[in-house]
């Protein structure tokens, strides 16, 4: 099995192009499915049926697991079936009538304007003349501005941003390129990093990484995690998000002021229009609410 395994994350990079992040996920899921499997008495591949496949699930439940992170790993099992017959290694393709758990549509936190400017006027008056206050500053413009995915920001260069046009050249998952506009206010604020900030950071081997660490290289997740639950913490009333939590905002307010939907996936780099349309479920929510509040008849 360890062989098998070695080989697949051998097909899911080198194939698939599938990032480090995502392959992580998929080999723990079927490590987990594995275990469960040989509890069951399965000795090899093809002793692995759907019955098996739909107790591991069941399991997951059992352990508390959200559907969504159940439904991932019901993904996971099923490329890996997919993979396994089509090589020879199963002599049938176990996988395929694994259905997904229907995902909860639960509707995701975000800040309400005043919440966002507060974050971001916040920010930008302790900022002075720290060279790290000024990334903060420029890294929450940028991710209100533009709803990008943290991981995206964190592989942003400097040549990705057309300060001329006002757009950031994206790279997503799937390494699909897209191209996000962004406004004034983080114009701005990267003008202040790019100009003051950064050459004071900056360190050999940081290549032309746009957001840099206190070392001087480039940014990772963590540090950007940490910096945003610590800034929202410092507005009083604001709820504690993180990036994606900034991701959502920023799709929310998007579709308050007037912009259609799939226009909002493109600049989200959403594969599927569905992932998109909770956002809907977000501003109907609120629209209900002033309903309720302002309507004598409501």
């Amino acid at each position: 099995m360890a062989r098998v395994l070695a080989e697949y994350e051998r097909h899911l990079v080198s194939e698939r192009d599938l990032s480090a992040h995502t392959v992580r996920a998929y080999l723990g899921d079927l490590e987990g499915m594995l275990a469960h499997a040989s509890a069951m008495g399965a000795e090899g591949l093809n002793d692995i049926d759907l019955r098996t496949l739909r107790s591991w699930l069941a399991n997951q439940q059992t352990r508390g697991k959200s559907r969504a992170t159940m439904a991932r790993r019901a993904t996971a099992v099923r490329v890996f079936t997919a993979w396994a017959h089509r090589t020879g290694r199963m002599d049938a393709d176990s996988g395929a009538q694994l259905g997904n758990p229907k995902r909860s549509r639960d509707l995701p936190p975000v800040l309400d304007q005043a919440q966002a400017r507060a974050l971001l006027e916040s920010a930008a008056e302790v900022a002075g003349d720290d060279p790290i206050a000024a990334r903060d500053v420029a890294i929450l413009e940028t991710l209100y501005a533009t709803g990008i995915r943290v991981g995206e920001l964190c592989g942003l260069d400097v040549d990705d941003l057309d300060a001329g046009r006002r757009v950031l050249r994206v790279l997503g998952k799937g390494r699909k390129e897209r191209t996000v506009p962004y406004g004034v206010p983080a114009q701005r604020a990267l003008d202040r990093w790019l100009g003051t900030g950064r050459p004071a950071l900056v360190a050999p081997g940081a290549g032309g990484a746009l957001f840099l660490g206190a070392r001087g290289g480039r940014i990772d997740q963590r540090t950007v995690r940490a910096m945003v639950h610590r800034r929202l913490g410092a507005v009083p009333g604001t709820p504690d998000l993180g990036p994606h939590g900034l991701r959502h905002t920023a799709a929310t307010h998007l579709l308050e002021g007037g912009a259609d939907l799939r226009t909002v996936q493109e600049l989200l780099g959403h594969s599927s229009l569905a992932t998109t349309q909770i956002y809907t479920h977000v501003t109907n929510d609120r629209l209900r609410a002033a309903f309720r509040q302002a309507h004598p008849r409501a």
